[in-house]
This record gives structure tokens, sequence and C-alpha cells, in this order.
């Protein structure tokens, strides 16, 4: 029998910069992340905006839209973290409870805001202006991370394929469900997005059957 997998494998997430050593160095980025289908938002800043939808949502890709998110970037955790906070403080009569279908532990706490979309995008004329690159829309600078990450997506599949023991049919198995479920998620961002699925072709191929 091959090694029992664990069934909230992550191993298809971005690695989370915003935690552990170095963790307030380095660029980051405000973030608006509008939720589809609903005026409601989330605001905050990451060093690693893509992996932060994740932890939110496993299909993050749905849930949010894309073609209205947007980045500011910084040079400094610092200076997110400080654009952050002045925009909370003017946005309070905005404040909503966070959705009750994002992860508990990541939803954050006063984060987000319904109603308040249409003010934070004439602060994004403003941050552009003052010398912040602006990446808009959300999906274009998503996609282009999903692109980047394509030889480490090939590699950890192939991680879970010696798990499997070359048998991507095992995914199938009712005892792996939530890791079939997790894998199926987090792959299903690639099409979403335009962008091209580098993995083992044996795992590639249960993809699309199981697709």
């Amino acid at each position: 029998m091959p090694a029992r997998a664990d069934p909230e494998l992550a191993f298809l997430r971005s690695a989370d910069p915003d935690t552990g050593p170095g963790a307030s160095e380095g660029e980051c980025y405000l973030y608006v992340f509008p939720s589809a289908g609903e005026d409601l938002l989330k605001l905050g800043f990451s060093r690693n905006p893509l992996g932060r939808m994740q932890a939110l949502h496993p299909r993050y890709y749905e849930f949010f839209d894309l073609e209205r998110g947007w980045l500011a970037q910084t040079d400094s955790v610092r200076e997110a973290r400080r654009l952050e906070r002045d925009l909370h403080r003017s946005l309070g009569e905005y404040n909503a409870p966070a959705p009750l279908t994002v992860r508990k532990a990541a939803a954050g706490h006063g984060e987000w805001y319904r109603g308040a979309y249409a003010g934070l995008w004439n602060q994004a004329d403003r941050l552009r202006a003052v010398g912040h690159a602006l990446h808009w829309p959300l999906r274009d600078w998503a996609a282009a991370e999903l692109a980047r990450q394509g030889e480490r997506l090939y590699d950890r599949g192939a991680a879970l394929l010696a798990q499997l023991q070359g048998e991507p049919g095992l995914l199938d198995d009712p005892a792996l469900s939530g890791l079939r479920r997790n894998l199926l998620d987090s792959l299903d961002a690639y099409p979403a997005l335009s962008v091209e699925l580098h993995l083992p072709e044996p795992l590639l191929h249960w993809y699309y059957a199981a697709r």
C-alpha cells in the first residue's frame, strides 16, 4: 500500500512569506479582493497575495472577482501596513462580517467591507499617481504567478505520484476524498486562469479524466 497521503495536503499552495523569519522584509502589496456576485471585499496587505487568496478560499479564482481585484505594490511591509491602516480608518462605516464560506483561520477580523469598492478604486488612482505600481486586473497578476510556479508544481506533483506508487487512480479511493478535493480545487485554478498545467503525465491524465 502507498503511504497514506495527508487529506489536507496543501503542496500546491504558494509558500506563505507573511509568517516566520524575514516576514517583515522585502516588497509587499496592499490588496483589494472583491467577492464575486456581491458588493463585498477583503482589504489587507501581504507579501504573497496569491497565497493569501488560496488560504482564504480553496476556489479563490471563482470566489473572488479577479477582474475587479487589484494590488498596489510597495517597497516594504511597513509601507503596505501603513497604507492598509489608513484605509481601514476611513472605511469604518462599511465594515462587514467575513463570509461564512472563507476559511475562518484566514478570514481576518475587521478586514471585510460592503459598499466600499468605488471609494477604494479612487484610492488606487491616488496610489498610482504617487508612484506605486498598480496591478489590475488581479486576474493577470495571479495568472503570471501561477505560470511562474510551473516547475515547482511539476516537482510537487511528482512527489505526490511517488506517494501513490505511480497510481494516481488511488486518489479516487473514498479514504483520500479530502486530498482529491484539495488537488482538484488547486489544479482547477490553471484552466480557470488560462495557465498551462505542468504535471507528470499519469497525474495529468488522471486530472483530465476526473474533470
